[in-house]
């Protein structure tokens, strides 16, 4: 499959549901992939930086904090000890919870992709880095909780190892399996707009999808292994569908 798709009315492509016994399911990132939270991760970050008195990086690099766990990327921060770590966390977080999570925005077109998967019967999960209170805190201000049928996210605690990608990936696909115990298993695949995405998904035997408009350095995802890499919410439609068909075509012989 070409690993660029381009933008293509979702009400123009093939639904995603044909009759199968395995059940269509899509795992979605969530900052960077279906919100945009730049000014209110990276300036929140920088703010919090400069209160305990540490250099706040150029944004380029507050740009790549973007995605995986925080506690990992603010280690990479000269000064940083294991004491002001968590006080860092948790400056940031205050200040997230007041002002960013309601400054964050939705991508074009996400929305509506989201609605006609669920009226398709596509099981849709997020998995994310994000703490799992906060990213459901987020989906609730976006009005977009009731999209989904599993949220998954890491361990509030963030000062407990992070599980990584893979589990949280492994997580939400158990949540949606118990969600759809009918079916002889899930046709599943992950969205996500940075390498841990891919590589989470690969760790879980499933392809992802990735999309540009995240934080991904330039050939990042297609280094991963994305099976494409997409502009925007319709060409991400029809990727989802030429991947539906591909499985079909397997299906059948």
């Amino acid at each position: 499959m070409d690993t660029r798709v381009a933008g293509l009315s979702w009400q123009n492509v093939p639904v995603m549901i044909r009759p199968t016994t395995r059940r269509r399911a899509v795992l979605f990132d969530l900052d960077g992939t279906l919100v945009d939270p730049r000014t209110a991760i990276s300036g929140g970050i920088g703010a919090a930086l400069a209160a305990h008195g540490l250099p706040v990086p150029a944004d380029e690099q507050l740009d790549a904090m973007i995605g995986p766990p925080l506690a990992a990327s603010l280690q990479s921060v000269p000064g940083m000890t294991d004491e002001l770590l968590p006080l860092v966390v948790e400056h940031y977080r205050v200040g997230y919870r007041a002002h960013g999570m309601s400054s964050s925005v939705v991508y074009p077109g996400i929305a509506d992709l989201l609605r006609e998967l669920g009226e398709a019967g596509v099981l849709c999960a997020v998995a994310t880095s994000k703490p799992e209170p906060l990213a459901r805190e987020l989906l609730d201000i976006q009005g977009l909780t009731s999209r989904f049928d599993a949220i998954c996210g890491s361990n509030p605690d963030e000062s407990a190892p992070h599980e990584g990608k893979a589990a949280i990936v492994a997580a939400a696909l158990e949540s949606l399996s118990e969600a759809d115990a009918g079916s002889r298993g899930l046709d599943a695949v992950m969205v996500g707009d940075r390498f841990y995405d891919v590589d989470g998904a690969r760790a879980n035997g499933i392809p992802c999808i990735g999309v540009s408009w995240g934080y991904a350095g330039t050939g990042e995802l297609e280094e991963a292994g994305a099976a494409a890499v997409v502009d925007d919410a319709a060409g991400l439609a029809r990727a989802l569908a030429a991947l539906s068909s591909d499985d079909e075509m397997k299906e059948a012989h």
